[in-house]
């Protein structure tokens, strides 16, 4: 396919991922919108944009000045939709949250558009997507009028192969063509509702593996099982932002279940796991200050996590606020320590520091390691403490 033959697109979402797709497809010629879902507008995104601009992050800091249209013109001009939104609600309402925007995103849908849906679905949810396409639009069919694919981006996803979801698992070449990129991945096409279960049980596995391996560690820490010996070349670099990478597919997962069965005991467990290793983390903290016989007045904080403000799911930044009230309710003085680099401000209190990443633990490591007054806690399985 050639650069001037290639179908107009647009991307609905100014996520991470949706830049990420957006600038693969733009830097190969198509003629590319970029819907940022909150204007309800949409930025023409060309090729030399694409390549001075690597994220989205620095596109929006720099603000270069960008032909707009609305949003509705954007997609009923576009042969391909990819649906790739942020979405912040991480509470009981998030499916109806994405279906809310889904419905906005394809109200414009013109006959003949292909779909591709890039946020998990759980289980079901493709077939309510159709359904509600056929709706919105008035349109009769998947099959006849518009095409829909199922292509959920997760940090799951293994090997050499990107597996898009169809109906009847039909074929696109455009499509592969756009997706292709420098890695050389083959993009293979598969029935849409076995990528769907596909992605469930590589949701399913990764999370009750994750749990146990929580659950297990606690009971550990509570029986005093020496941590150098437990997590030697095992669990040590498994920080909480590992553990929380996926935890909006689980949700998603869950709320696409009907009843009680083993799968919703599955699901539950897993988020009840991660929930109590964040109680777990508050109380090594509590332990931590009374073994050095530090008051809470004289402690301040610091949560190491560095976060992409932009990734379409939420439930890592949902968690750094939950971390962030638990600890307050404890300690007054908490602060937040995102980026490159770690500084904190000259203070008179012990600083226990929260690395809730490896990257993050690093950071803060390297830069402190001479330091008396602070106390770092990888946020790991064992809440391992440095500097003791």
């Amino acid at each position: 396919m050639s650069a001037g033959t290639m179908p107009p697109v647009a991307v609905y979402g100014l996520s991470t991922e949706g830049y990420r797709i957006a600038s693969l497809i733009a830097i190969k010629g198509a003629k590319v919108s970029l819907i940022d879902e909150s204007l309800r507008t949409a930025i023409s995104l060309k090729a030399d944009i694409a390549r001075t601009y690597p994220n989205v992050s620095s596109l929006m800091e720099d603000e270069p000045l960008l032909g707009l249209e609305p949003m509705d013109v954007a997609v009923g001009n576009a042969a391909y939709l990819f649906f790739a939104p942020r979405v912040r609600k991480i509470g009981t309402d998030v499916k109806a949250d994405v279906s809310a925007k889904f419905k906005d995103a394809v109200k414009a849908l013109k006959k003949g558009s292909s779909v591709i849906y890039m946020l998990p679905a759980g289980m079901g949810g493709n077939n309510e997507n159709i359904a509600l396409i056929e709706h919105v639009t008035g349109m009769s069919s998947a099959e006849q009028d518009f095409s829909y694919y199922y292509m959920p981006s997760s940090m799951l996803a293994a090997g050499s192969e990107t597996t898009v979801g169809s109906v009847r698992g039909r074929q696109d070449n455009n499509l592969a063509k756009m997706l292709q990129d420098d890695s050389r991945r083959k993009v293979s096409f598969v029935d849409v509702n076995s990528a769907e279960l596909v992605h469930v049980i590589r949701t399913l596995s990764h999370y009750s593996g994750m749990a146990s391996i929580l659950e297990v560690c606690k009971k550990a820490a509570d029986s005093q099982v020496p941590a150098n010996e437990l997590m030697h070349g095992t669990f040590s670099d498994l920080y909480v932002d590992d553990v929380t990478a996926g935890l909006y597919d689980l949700r998603i997962i869950g709320a696409s279940l009907d009843g009680a069965g083993p799968l919703m005991y599955l699901v539950n467990g897993s988020v009840r796991g991660i929930e109590g290793y964040v109680k777990h983390l508050i109380d090594q903290i509590r332990g931590t200050l009374k073994k050095r016989d530090l008051k809470a007045s004289r402690t301040k904080v610091a949560i190491a996590w560095t976060l992409d403000p932009h990734e379409m799911r939420g439930d890592k930044m949902d968690l750094l606020s939950a971390l962030e009230t638990k600890v307050r309710d404890y300690i007054g003085d908490v602060e937040r320590h995102q980026g490159p680099t770690f500084d904190l401000y000259h203070t008179d209190k012990t600083t226990v520091v929260i690395a809730c990443s490896k990257a993050d633990f690093e950071k803060v490591a390297s830069k402190n390691a001479k330091s008396d007054d602070l106390i770092i806690i990888k946020a790991n399985p064992l809440c391992e403490t440095v500097q003791e």
